[in-house]
Parts: C-alpha cells; structure tokens; sequence
C-alpha cells in the first residue's frame, strides 16, 4: 500500500485504531516521524513501532475490504467528476448550435466551476450541530 492509499485509509478508518497506533501512524504517516524517532518518543524498541505500523495498516486493509467505504467515496468522485466533465462538454456543444444562449452558458460554466468547499464546511458544521 503506498502513502496515499494509507492515508484516505487512516481518513476513514483511524477511528478504529487504538490509541496508541493512532499516535504511531499519525507520527509516521502525517508527521513524517521515522521508526526511531517515534521509538525514541514512546520509549518504545524500533521493532515494535514497526509491529505496530503493520498491524496498523492490516487492520486498516481489513476494515476496507469488509466496509468498503473508500472505495464508494473514490467512486462517488469520480461519478461527479465524469458528470461535471459531460455537462461542460454539453454546454459547449450547445453554445455553438445556439450561440444566442451564450449568457446563459455562461452562467452554467460559472456555476460548474464555482468552488462549494466555503458551503460544504458551513452545511457540514450545521449538520454535527445537529441542526
């Protein structure tokens, strides 16, 4: 597994780690600790940072292979991304057969392009206040 994949892994699942692997992946794998700089800072032998580095990711492995939750969130991106990508080809394709909508394609494009993170945040922090 490379770093990437570890991490939309530990995004999704760190949750279920223990205590102590969430500090040692998170040192290792977001921190960018080596094993004998956490080994140092737990007290720990490098050997058993790197057990617990292992184990860690296994059971992370595990927790996908059963739940699968990042793989239908990478599914769901991508679904959204072909969907925008087809839009956008559409609007083109029509703003050459009816140029006397360009505005309104124009608005479409914009819409398309707009950046939602600020309202994601706003209607995510809404939702865990349980509103």
């Amino acid at each position: 597994m490379n770093k990437l994949e570890f991490m939309r892994l530990w995004d999704i699942y760190s949750g279920l780690l223990t205590p102590t692997q969430q500090e040692m992946t998170n040192a290792y794998f977001n921190l960018d600790l080596t094993v004998s700089e956490i080994a140092e800072q737990k007290g720990v032998s490098r050997q058993a940072v790197s057990e617990c580095l292992s184990q860690s990711k296994k059971q992370l492995e595990g927790y996908e292979s059963t739940l699968h939750h990042s793989r239908m969130l990478t599914e769901g991106d991508l679904q959204t991304s072909f969907l925008l990508t087809d839009i956008g080809k559409w609007a083109d394709k029509f703003l050459q057969l009816h140029p006397e909508y360009a505005a309104d394609i124009a608005e479409l494009n914009d819409i398309l392009s707009r950046d939602y993170s600020q309202q994601a945040a706003e209607a995510l922090a809404k939702y865990s206040k349980g509103q």
